[in-house]
């Protein structure tokens, strides 16, 4: 305990760049894979290359994902940039295939729909399918960021400043309250991140609850139809 608290300030110091460190990959991964994801979904002839290579770099040890990078993007051993890659490269291989599956559950008879009503295909896709499949998706981004999250504390094997570093100095000292402390943190964070994006997925999807009933997505559409048709009339 008397560790604990004489390390306070550390403790704070790893927490923030922690979260600074998983941050970057969890939304690079997510950006980069809906292009990928959606190429995926679109063409069938592809969808398995691409995401077998993605489910390939996933199987990669992290720590040996560490080591490999450095030679070929030329950075030092002992570089941010390094484990911020590694993570990238892992959320793009959960997020392309999650990416892809949400696409695919979207109803077809909503997509014929839409493009009846004159939807274009990026239209469409960023009014209609996207949004539809954002629960899927979303699910796919809470694993992403909790798999980030727990894999970034072996950044501290190649000297990042992460909570990883509370396992391996409690580890080399004999001190068992560190290594409790930088475990505690580490799954505290996960669960903080992983319901603020519940509630973030709950704000910008309110038609969630609604889509989970039988033909509701069906029903949304003809309903916007039926208000755009009215419009039209009123103008």
């Amino acid at each position: 305990m008397n560790w604990l608290l004489d390390n306070l300030e550390l403790i704070g110091e790893l927490t923030v760049q922690h979260l600074r460190l998983s941050a970057i990959p969890i939304v690079l991964g997510f950006v980069l894979s809906i292009p990928l994801g959606w190429v995926a979904y679109r063409y069938k002839l592809t969808r398995g290359l691409i995401l077998t290579f993605v489910g390939l770099l996933y199987t990669i040890p992290s720590l040996a994902m560490f080591v490999i990078l450095p030679p070929i993007i030329g950075t030092p051993y002992i570089s941010e940039a390094n484990v911020v890659i590694a993570l990238t490269i892992y959320a793009v291989a959960i997020m392309a295939r999650s990416v892809a599956d949400a696409l695919a559950s979207v109803d077809g008879d909503v997509k014929q729909a839409a493009t009846a009503m004159g939807y274009g295909g990026f239209r469409r896709f960023w009014t209609v399918d996207f949004p539809l499949a954002g629960p899927v998706v979303l699910a796919g981004l809470r694993v992403v960021a909790v798999s980030t999250i727990s894999l970034l504390t072996i950044g501290s094997a190649i000297g990042v400043s992460t909570l990883g570093y509370l396992f391996t100095n409690g580890n080399q000292r004999g001190i068992v309250v560190s290594v409790l402390t930088g475990v505690i943190v580490t799954v505290i964070i996960a669960l903080v991140v992983d319901r603020l994006l519940v509630l973030l997925g709950r704000l910008l999807m309110p038609w969630t609850r609604a889509m989970a009933q039988p033909g509701a997505q069906r029903r949304a559409l003809a309903s916007a139809s039926g208000r755009s048709r009215a419009a039209e009339v009123a103008t």
